[in-house]
């Protein structure tokens, strides 16, 4: 039997992938969001390509800005 190497999510990577794909869905920029959020545009982008820990301040920022509730940003 070949080992198997089993795959988890980290939750930053779970918080990149709903961010960008509500970003998406609501047809808006990393800039438009940053600028709701008020958040730099650059740091938005980075929280997408998961290369930042991002605050529970600052997710609550995004989520606000998107319309959902931070669970919904941080769910399997």
């Amino acid at each position: 039997m070949k080992d198997q190497k089993i795959t988890i999510e980290t939750a930053r990577h779970r918080l990149a992938r709903h961010i960008r794909t509500l970003r998406s869905a609501k047809g808006m920029s990393q800039e438009s969001l940053a600028d709701v959020a008020e958040l730099h545009r650059t740091y938005v982008g980075s929280i997408e390509r998961r290369e930042r820990n991002v605050s529970l301040d600052n997710i609550e920022r995004i989520a606000w800005a998107l319309g959902v509730d931070v669970c919904e940003l941080l769910k399997p």
